[in-house]
C-alpha cells in the first residue's frame, strides 16, 4: 500500500525535477512499480495533432510526467520540509498515517 495519496503535497527528492513541490495529481501502477504525477514537476512538450472534427486546434501543450513513488516524499506542513510517514493503528481499528518526525496525524 503506498503511503502517498493523491491530493498531497509532496516534494521531488531526487531526478530531474529535484526540489521541485506540487500537489499528486494521480498514483498509477504499472507492471508491480507505483508512479505518480505531480503538478508542475517534470513537464514535458507533448505534440497535438489539429483535428477538426473534433474541434482541437492542435499545437504544443506541457504535460506532467510519471515519477517513481520512492523519488517523491510528502511534506510537513508544520516544518515546511519533506518528511516519512508511517501508520498508527487506532483503538477502534482504524489506521491513519502519520508524520515520523512530529507525530502529527496526516489526514484531518
Amino acid at each position: 500500500m503506498a503511503k502517498i495519496k493523491k491530493d498531497d503535497f509532496v516534494e521531488v527528492r531526487c531526478g530531474s525535477a529535484k526540489k521541485e513541490r506540487g500537489k499528486v495529481i494521480a498514483v498509477v501502477t504499472k507492471m508491480g512499480r507505483t508512479k505518480v504525477k505531480v503538478e508542475g514537476a517534470k513537464l514535458a512538450t507533448k505534440h497535438i495533432k489539429p483535428n477538426p472534427s473534433a474541434n482541437i486546434a492542435g499545437g504544443r501543450e506541457q504535460r506532467e510526467q510519471l515519477i517513481d513513488i520512492s523519488n517523491v516524499a510528502i511534506v510537513n506542513p508544520s516544518t515546511d520540509k519533506a518528511d516519512k510517514v508511517a501508520y498508527k493503528f487506532l483503538d477502534d481499528g482504524g489506521k491513519k498515517r502519520y508524520f515520523k518526525s512530529t507525530g502529527e496525524v496526516v489526514d484531518v
